[in-house]
């Protein structure tokens, strides 16, 4: 086994985040968890009484996220991996979705992240050391229609991630983007937010893609345990990318977004060039 890491994972309670804190629980990290209510706090703590440890923090109470880290670090010592899991899925027509909608999506899926990862940057500079994982989406490499906020979201976070990794480089801090496929978590049931339909006009194109969505959830191809064994086998490594997908259909619809993006390139090469002084 490799050495034991402490990792601070937000969103133990379902999806990704639980599987990664049971599996690396399994074998033999400590993790320190965050979860949004007591019963959520007792039913990660009583997996292990020695090693996960739960803290009360919503990531949008961005006012009480220095304390709660700062309180971490101090009484359980280094954080060696950040795991910034805590988000949700937004589903709606792009017209028929109100602003407010998008805001709480940001709020969660990019200002979390992101204000969690500032508490932690000083620490992991000081060190000169740490890995930083956000868990994105391959819908931060590709779309889908009726998820414009939350690809939105991903594509955002995916960015951030990417600058992050060469401005902590010289520390000798990893940033890894993990962006998955389809797998058999929460996303496209319980924690998926959906905006009323109201616009007949996108009913033939909209309706059978969020039918699609409702029926296969709990069907999809990937396995959230699998994928936490994936993510252990990147924080052990001493030579994380930058990026890494998750599941064989992210790999597939990323390669073909990729080379379709290569002809459109090549498509407009002129027109791109036509621009130089």
């Amino acid at each position: 086994m490799n050495a034991a890491k402490t990792l601070f994972i937000t969103g133990v309670s379902s999806g990704f985040g639980q599987a990664l804190a049971r599996e690396a629980l399994a074998q033999g990290h400590r993790v320190i968890g965050t979860v949004r209510s007591e019963a959520a706090l007792a039913t990660f703590q009583a997996l292990s009484p020695e090693r996960a440890h739960g803290v009360m923090l919503d990531v949008t109470d961005f006012e009480a996220i220095d304390a709660v880290v700062a309180a971490v670090e101090e009484r359980h010592g280094p954080v060696d991996v950040l795991v910034n899991n805590a988000g949700y899925g937004h589903e709606g027509v792009f017209e028929e979705s109100p602003l407010e909608e998008m805001r709480r999506q940001f709020d969660v899926n990019v200002f979390g992240a992101v204000a969690i990862t500032k508490a932690f940057v000083p620490y992991f500079r000081q060190r000169r050391a740490g890995h930083i994982l956000n868990i994105t989406s391959m819908g931060g490499h590709i779309t889908l229609p009726g998820i414009a906020y939350y690809c939105g979201s991903k594509f955002a976070l995916e960015g951030i991630s990417d600058t992050l990794s060469k401005e902590l480089a010289p520390f000798g801090i990893f940033v890894t983007a993990v962006a998955p496929g389809s797998f058999r978590t929460d996303w496209a049931g319980r924690s998926m937010q959906r905006t009323p339909r109201s616009i007949s006009d996108y009913d033939a194109s909209f309706d059978p893609v969020r039918q699609a969505r409702v029926d296969k959830s709990g069907r999809q191809l990937g396995d959230p345990q699998k994928a936490a064994r994936a993510m252990l086998t990147l924080i052990a490594s001493p030579t994380p990318p930058a990026h890494l997908l998750l599941g064989s259909d992210a790999l597939a619809l990323v390669r073909d977004k990729l080379q379709r993006t290569a002809e459109s390139i090549e498509q407009w090469e002129a027109l791109s060039r036509s621009t130089d002084g």
